[in-house]
């Protein structure tokens, strides 16, 4: 049974006051899982909605409140406190993505975490808002103490010197800041595959086609999903559509549709990078699709 609670807590900028968005969840098996808030991405609404059929596209987003041409994504990273681990998933954007992004050191403060105590950094994907933050302001290693694992194929992909040529002109800074990254962290890094123990009690799952190797992570009854399920709109009511913030449209289609029938048919709880109220909640299936009900 997972015990849940939600609050707020608010760090005090010269500039501004951010709000950080704290969910925890209590772990059947020992530990604690929390997101926390790397603030939020704008995107123009034709990166996700392009590819899909629009004559349908009004009527599935329309419960939603959505604007159509510009959407401002939660990033939710999560934390999980075991008696001996400090474990992030993923690393925020840092300074250098966006400007509405890269709070995470003040929501893991908020948190009581500060990056020496984080034991283990797990990448979901290598995409900026991911791992971007993996450097300090001087391009060193944030997170001193900490052992960083990534899968096999996510890293094959963002190293392989040809990826900046191929992954089109408007993504080539993805490639070149993925690539500086991970060649930072190097003597740090290790490699899982698919169902690997990544730490003690996280199972990596594949689940590509968002990009070339995408995982998502399992502890207990609750799967961290990164962005193989992107957004808690058309991704849960149409997940069969394609989506232009996708490497493989087509992979990715079927990740969610086999994720959802997994989630659903296993009572799980999810964690979603980019869904709303700090990104935790669980999926019913509604009509064609599926919903997202958070808390």
């Amino acid at each position: 049974m997972i015990a849940r609670r939600i609050f707020l807590a608010t760090a005090v900028s010269a500039i501004a006051v951010p709000r950080f968005a704290v969910a925890d969840v209590a772990l059947a098996g020992g530990g604690t899982l929390t997101t926390v808030s790397d603030g939020s991405l704008v995107l123009p609404g034709e990166f996700v909605f392009g590819p899909m059929p629009q004559d349908a596209l009004g009527e599935v987003i329309a419960p939603f409140d959505l604007n159509r041409d510009r959407l401002t994504p939660e990033c939710n990273l999560t934390l999980l406190r075991q008696r001996d681990r400090t474990v992030l998933f993923d690393a925020g954007s840092g300074p250098d993505f966006q400007p509405t992004a890269g709070t995470l050191l003040d929501a893991l403060d908020a948190a009581g975490v500060s990056p020496g105590d984080v034991t283990d950094v797990v990448f979901t994907h290598a995409h900026p808002d991911h791992i971007w933050g993996v450097l300090d302001d001087f391009d060193e290693p944030l997170f001193l103490n900490a052992a960083h694992h990534i899968g096999t194929a996510e890293h094959a992909y963002w190293t392989d010197p040809a990826t900046v040529d191929t992954i089109g002109a408007d993504r080539a800074t993805f490639a070149m800041g993925a690539k500086r990254r991970l060649e930072a962290i190097e003597d740090r890094l290790s490699i899982f595959d698919d169902g690997a123990e990544v730490v003690p009690g996280v199972r990596a799952i594949a689940s590509p086609g968002h990009t070339p190797g995408h995982m998502s992570f399992q502890m207990d009854d609750v799967v961290i999903l990164g962005d193989a399920i992107s957004n808690h709109h058309v991704a849960f009511a149409r997940p069969d559509w394609p989506a232009g913030n996708d490497h493989d449209q087509a992979k990715a289609a079927k990740t969610r549709i086999a994720l959802f029938d997994k989630i659903t048919s296993d009572g799980l709880a999810i964690v979603g990078f980019h869904l709303p109220d700090g990104g935790i909640g669980r999926v019913e299936r509604a009509g064609e699709g599926f919903r997202f009900v958070s808390g």
